[in-house]
């Protein structure tokens, strides 16, 4: 017996037209929510008014998480970054304008600017990775990452919209390099280490809710009023006293793409340290896995069609060599 083409399309889209159907007619899906901030929640809470570029914080980064220098300028006696890298988890970059007169001017003023890992509350890096080689604690928040899972596609360097993590490309065993908010010494019962060491309190850690209270407080003063700045915690009762700055009016962190667990106060918009501006609220790993849903969704229809024609086709063949079969008998 053999099997035209008009039986074998008839019995492939016969076989799958309900499932079809039912699939091309589901509602199309819609974005997540971004994630929230685990109750839990660390950070810490970087304010460039008070960092003097004395790179302590970097220092103390290098020491904690056995890191080796970097020379950039030849002198081989001093840990020269020029950036983020394979080797460097933060580094304080310098704003520079006109006559560097005053410190935290935009104009004919300087600024610092600490660059390291924000630990995004709804991290692209976490979402894109396929491994989780990258993971976000539901308990603390803090983003780590694990180079034993990790398979080296660097899909979190591409996705991540600050640049945070880098790739050692100068080793045959390359793992991805970023700050994990000093999570070995977090075990201990210590703090990170560039808060620990910021002899200025630039850097200060502490829990989400406890930080954002700190920034409120601040953006509250009158500017050039003496008020008091903690040291290395939010709560340690370790102050000093300072005139307060100009502050801009942006948080940067407190919104940016779902928010951060890292956030910055400037007198200086962030976009002149490079920092990209205007993001919106939702995240992207949102947006991308609602992507992603819909995508694969779409494709299920297409998959069963095919899978009952290669079902037909095989029933068609089957039927033919046993009729051929009792032919030869």
């Amino acid at each position: 017996m053999t099997i035209n083409r008009r039986d074998f399309l008839r019995a492939g889209v016969g076989g799958t037209a309900a499932a079809a159907c039912a699939t091309l007619g589901a509602p199309p899906a819609e974005a997540r929510d971004n994630k929230t901030v685990p109750d839990n929640a660390i950070g810490l809470l970087y304010d460039s008014t008070l960092c003097i570029g004395c790179k302590a914080c970097q220092s103390a980064c290098k020491t904690a998480n056995e890191l080796p220098l970097e020379d950039n300028i030849g002198e081989k006696l001093w840990d020269t970054p020029l950036d983020l890298s394979g080797y460097t988890y933060t580094v304080i970059k310098l704003y520079a304008n006109g006559t560097m007169a005053t410190k935290d001017k935009a104009e004919n003023g300087f600024a610092h600017l600490k660059r390291q890992c924000l630990h995004c509350v709804d991290p692209s890096c976490v979402s894109a990775c396929p491994v989780r080689a990258m993971q976000k604690s539901a308990d603390n928040g803090v983003v780590s990452y694990d180079p034993d899972a990790c398979i080296g596609c660097r899909y979190c360097v591409a996705a991540c919209p600050f640049g945070v993590p880098q790739f050692q490309y100068d080793t045959p065993t390359p793992r991805i390099a970023k700050c994990q908010m000093c999570r070995h010494l977090l075990a201990k019962g210590d703090i990170p280490a560039c808060a620990r060491q910021c002899p200025t309190g630039a850097t200060i850690f502490g829990g989400h809710t406890a930080l954002s209270a700190e920034i409120d407080r601040r953006k509250a003063m009158v500017p050039g009023t003496a008020n008091v700045f903690p040291h290395r915690t939010v709560d340690s009762g370790d102050t000093h006293e300072r005139k307060s700055a100009e502050y801009t009016e942006q948080v940067y962190g407190a919104h940016e793409l779902g928010g951060t667990q890292v956030r910055y106060l400037a007198g200086v918009p962030f976009d002149r340290f490079g920092l990209p501006v205007g993001l919106p609220d939702q995240s992207y790993a949102a947006k991308s896995e609602t992507l992603q849903h819909t995508l694969y969704g779409g494709l299920v229809a297409p998959a069963v069609v095919l899978a009952g024609l290669v079902g037909a086709a095989w029933h068609g063949s089957k039927r033919h060599h046993d009729d051929d079969e009792g032919s030869n008998g």
